[in-house]
């Protein structure tokens, strides 16, 4: 009997090992003819285009902009700012904590050079006069609170400008608000001087709600490209902008 058991402890180990073996072989001569993946950077996005879309153009979901056809250096600008914890979201903060520069760039020049088509303008669901505050204000700004036009730096066309200033059409009213008033609070930091935080700080809650509305309802022009650079002399000095 004591034979016995011990053949036995020594069998199924010896068995155990057996199966492992042959299940290693079958997986690794499965995995040979398996096809592999392409090694694109349109591959390497899929984690950016669940949340941004298939092409950087932006989902239902109002939180999650349009990164297609803008400026490469300010999207590189974005994914550092996340990854030093400039900007707070925390899958964002998650995703691009161990890349390097070089291949935030890489994304970010992916996104740049992609161009689907915008969404229709939100319908307006704000007073007249509030979408007028908010028309005021992108165009012509506020001297007397001393807020410089958005189209002084965003562009006639609000598309951005080269190398690192956003365009603002083709956003939900809600990202807009959220983002002006996490400068406004401090919560969204630029390289220094953060000029988005200056201009943030002196508009009130009423201009967040107008700018944002009324910037929803602008349809995107024919040829959405960015301004060239330094075709604008901005009224601001901004760090993350080159002078």
């Amino acid at each position: 009997m004591e034979l016995r058991v011990s053949s036995r402890r020594l069998f199924r180990p010896l068995l155990a090992l057996l199966l492992i073996g042959s299940a290693g072989v079958y997986s690794a001569a499965k995995a040979q003819t398996q096809p592999k993946a392409p090694d694109t950077m349109e591959a390497r996005v899929q984690g950016c285009t669940a949340c941004h879309g298939s092409h950087g153009q932006g989902t239902d979901n109002d939180y999650f902009p349009r990164l297609a056809g803008k400026p490469a250096d300010y999207l590189f600008n974005q994914l550092q700012n996340f990854r030093e914890g400039r900007r707070k979201y925390p899958p964002m903060n998650y995703l691009v904590t161990y890349l390097s520069d070089d291949y935030l760039h890489k994304i970010a020049t992916f996104f740049s050079q992609q161009r689907p088509p915008y969404p229709p303008p939100a319908k307006p669901t704000v007073s007249s006069a509030t979408l007028a505050r908010g028309q005021q204000l992108v165009l012509n700004g506020d001297a007397g609170k001393q807020i410089p036009a958005c189209a002084a730096c965003h562009g006639k066309a609000l598309t951005g400008m080269e190398p690192a200033i956003p365009g603002l059409v083709g956003l939900h009213a809600d990202y807009i608000s959220a983002q002006l008033g996490a400068w406004r609070s401090g919560t969204r930091h630029a390289i220094a001087p953060d000029c988005m935080h200056t201009i943030a700080t002196r508009l009130s809650d009423e201009d967040v709600n107008a700018v944002a509305a009324w910037l929803s309802t602008q349809q995107a022009p024919q040829n959405p490209v960015p301004a060239p650079a330094r075709s604008l002399k901005t009224p601001l000095a901004c760090g993350s902008e080159p002078q």
